[in-house]
């Protein structure tokens, strides 16, 4: 496969995982600059209802393997399409919630290491994990992509990226931007009501109201709007290929200017 081929596969049928959540399978990938793509993962409904759509990223280090962050589940078509991109040597979980690929990636590639947010493990104790990310953890591919820690937070443990070749910075949770044209008029309506809809959507109204430390996080944030990015990719919805410190700027203003 040619690194900026883009290509997509669809499967209907319904797939069942953890009684919080089914999908719809079916793939995309997209080249997002020099050895950065986003494949997308299924379509699941949390606790069987609200329903979201999923992506994972995957970029290619200098040495050939591949980094995965919050990695879907792995059909056979995402397979073929990630081998044909590298090796897999790291697998990260860029929060506890972002747990479902990490296991089936990890017995696929036994080798990769599996890099997790602070509070993964107390989420997941019997889930794959060798390294816990923090601001200054020690990681081989450290001089490619920077992390920050978002503190401040009561529930979620949301570790920041930056790819630094590409300007790509990468959330998981913090910031959505659902399709509405994916959804019904009631879903529409209840994402608009929590802030994440279309190209003004931000950051969810239940992030925002379960702040336990506001120092510490527009500290968090401001180091990450302090990064040299131009691009962003997200977990649930649009991504920017041009324009991205802006908007995450705007976004953010309920924190850094507040």
């Amino acid at each position: 496969m040619q690194s900026r081929e883009r290509v997509s596969a669809r499967v209907e049928k319904p797939a069942f995982g953890p009684l919080w959540f089914t999908a719809l399978i079916f793939m995309d990938m997209e080249p997002f600059g020099r050895d950065i793509w986003t494949i997308s993962g299924d379509r699941v409904r949390m606790f069987g209802l609200l329903p979201f759509t999923t992506r994972m990223t995957v970029v290619r280090l200098e040495s050939g393997g591949l980094w995965i962050h919050s990695p879907v589940l792995p059909t056979p078509e995402r397979q073929d399409t990630v081998k044909a991109l590298g090796p897999v040597e790291h697998l990260v979980a860029p929060n506890k919630i972002h747990s479902l690929g990490i296991q089936p990636w990890k017995r696929l590639c036994p080798a990769a290491t599996v890099w997790v947010s602070p509070a993964f493990s107390q989420r997941h104790p019997d889930l794959p994990a060798d390294a816990v990310l923090s601001n200054d953890v020690d990681a081989p591919w450290r001089s490619e992509i920077d992390l920050r820690v978002i503190d401040g937070h009561r529930v979620l443990d949301e570790v920041a990226f930056l790819h630094k070749p590409s300007g790509t910075l990468i959330l998981t949770d913090v910031i959505q931007k659902h399709d509405a044209k994916a959804d019904s008029w009631i879903w529409r309506r209840i994402k608009a009501m929590a802030g994440i809809l279309g190209p003004d959507g931000g950051s969810p109204l239940d992030f925002k109201l379960s702040v336990r430390d506001r120092a510490a996080m527009r500290a968090s944030f401001q180091a990450i709007l302090a990064w040299n990015f131009d691009k962003l990719i997200i977990a649930h919805g649009s991504c920017l290929q041009a324009g991205a410190k802006q908007e995450v700027s705007r976004v953010l203003e309920w924190i850094t200017k507040a």
